[in-house]
C-alpha cells in the first residue's frame, strides 16, 4: 500500500463516511485473564465513544511506510488450509458474528502478544463500496463498482491513569482525582486484506508498529505467517555495512557525500510520489558501481548482502538509509553536523601532513549561544590598529 491507499481508508473514519458494520473487543489483563469482551454494531454505539474508536483505527494506519507501516506478503504455505492468511478470510467472512471464531482469534494473540500490563484488543468489520476515480482525480461515489471488505485489528496498552488532584464540581472542591485504566493508542496491528491499487489484496497484509525499532517479529509471524522485513534502524545498518565493505579503499569522504547527495535528490525528485522510494539489492550495486566499486570489490556483493540481513525481496528505503535533516562526521573527539544540502561547505585538506576538515566561517558566528568575531576578522582587526 502507499501513502494515497493508506489514507483514503484513513478518510473512512468519520460517522457520516464510515464503512465499519461490527465493532468488538476484548480486555485482557497482564495474568492473560479475558476480563470482558464486547460486540456491537458499530453504528449503534454512542457518538463521543464512536469517535475514540476512530482515533484508535486512525492510530493504526498512521506513521510512515517503511517504518511504522509495513506491507507483508503471505507465504503460500499460510493460503492454504490451516494457515494464517485462510483463518483470517474465514474470519473476514464471518464479518465478526462467529463468537467461537472471534474467541479463537483472542485466544492466538494473547499466546503470542508478549506484553506485561494490561491491553485491549479492538477489532472491527468494514465494507467499502470503492468510487471510481475520474481522470481529474475526483472521486464518483455513484460508480462504484468493487467493494473492500476488510478487517482493522488494534492492540492498545490499558493503563492507570497517574494520581493527582482534581477539582470536584458536586463539592465545589479541590480533591484527590480517582484514578481509572485509560485505553491508550495502539502500540501494534493491522489491516486485512491489503487495500493495494485502491482494491482488495487477499495476498498481503499491512502490519502497524507504533515504534519501528519493536517490530515484535514474533508476534507478526505466529499471529500473520508473515516475516516482518528488516528494521529502519537495521535497514540503515545493512547499507552503511555494504558501502564499507565493497567500497573499501574507495569509501573516501567525498564518495560517502556523492552517494549521500543522490539519494537526498532522490527523494526530493520524488516528494510527491505515494509509494516511496526503495532500494532493491540489484539498486544497491548500480549506486556502488557509479560511485567507485570495481568488479573484484563487488565480487562478493550478493554474499555480503545476505549476510547483512537482506534478501532476493528485501527493499531499503531511501528514507531509512540516509537523514534527511543533517549530515554528521564524526571523529573521536569531534562531531560536525550540517545540514545536508550544506555539505559542499565542508572541505577535506592537508595541512602538514595531516587531514583536515575546514569549514568556512562567516559574520554570524555563535559559541556556546554567544556570538563571537573569527580568527580572520581578529587579524584584519589587528592590522587596521597598526
Amino acid at each position: 500500500m502507499n501513502k494515497k491507499e493508506v489514507a483514503e481508508i484513513k478518510r473512512l473514519f468519520t460517522p457520516d463516511r464510515t464503512p465499519i458494520t461490527r465493532i468488538c473487543g476484548c480486555y485482557v489483563d497482564a495474568d492473560k485473564n479475558k476480563k470482558t469482551k464486547m460486540k456491537e454494531a458499530f453504528l449503534s454505539l454512542p457518538e463521543e465513544e464512536m469517535f475514540k474508536y476512530f482515533e484508535i483505527l486512525k492510530k493504526t494506519l498512521s506513521g510512515t511506510i517503511g517504518r511504522n507501516l509495513l506491507d507483508m506478503e503471505f507465504p503460500l504455505t499460510e493460503e492454504t488450509g490451516g494457515g494464517a492468511q485462510e483463518y483470517l478470510m474465514q474470519l473476514k467472512k464471518s464479518q465478526l458474528k462467529d463468537d467461537e471464531l472471534l474467541d479463537e482469534f483472542y485466544d492466538k494473540i494473547i499466546e503470542n502478544f508478549l506484553y506485561p500490563e494490561n491491553y485491549y484488543i479492538v477489532i472491527v468489520h468494514g465494507a467499502y463500496d470503492i468510487p471510481k476515480k475520474a481522470s481529474d482525480g475526483i472521486e464518483m461515489f455513484d460508480a462504484s463498482d468493487d467493494v473492500y471488505e476488510f478487517l482493522l485489528c488494534s492492540i492498545c496498552p490499558v493503563k492507570l491513569t497517574k494520581p493527582g488532584l482534581c477539582y470536584n464540581e458536586d463539592t465545589n472542591a479541590i480533591e484527590e482525582r480517582i484514578r481509572d485504566w485509560f485505553v491508550e493508542a495502539p502500540v501494534t496491528g493491522f489491516l486485512f486484506p491489503a487495500f493495494t491499487d485502491r482494491n482488495t489484496d487477499i495476498h498481503s497484509v499491512l502490519y502497524y508498529s507504533k515504534n519501528p525499532e519493536e517490530l515484535n517479529a514474533d508476534f507478526a509471524r505466529l499471529l500473520l505467517g508473515c516475516e516482518l522485513p528488516l528494521t529502519a534502524s537495521s535497514q540503515k545498518e545493512t547499507f552503511n555495512t555494504l558501502i564499507c565493505e565493497t567500497l573499501q579503499g574507495e569509501c573516501t569522504y567525498e564518495t560517502v557525500k556523492t552517494i549521500h547527495q543522490e539519494l537526498n535528490d532522490l527523494l526530493d525528485e520524488r516528494k510527491d510520489d505515494p509509494n516511496p522510494p526503495a532500494l532493491d539489492k540489484n539498486d544497491v550495486k548500480r549506486l556502488l558501481m557509479e560511485n567507485g566499486a570495481t568488479e573484484e570489490t563487488l565480487e562478493h556483493f550478493e554474499e555480503e548482502f545476505e549476510q547483512s540481513g537482506g534478501n532476493n525481496q528485501t527493499a531499503l528505503y531511501v528514507s531509512n538509509v540516509v537523514n534527511r535533516r543533517k549530515f554528521e562526521i564524526k571523529t573521536p573527539n569531534i562531531v560536525i553536523s550540517v545540514k545536508p544540502e550544506c555539505a559542499d561547505l565542508i572541505e577535506t585538506r592537508m595541512l602538514e601532513g595531516r587531514p583536515y576538515f575546514v569549514i568556512p566561517a562567516d559574520d554570524s558566528v555563535e559559541v556556546n549561544g554567544i556570538p563571537v568575531h573569527t580568527m580572520q576578522r581578529q587579524d584584519e582587526d589587528s592590522t587596521e590598529a597598526i
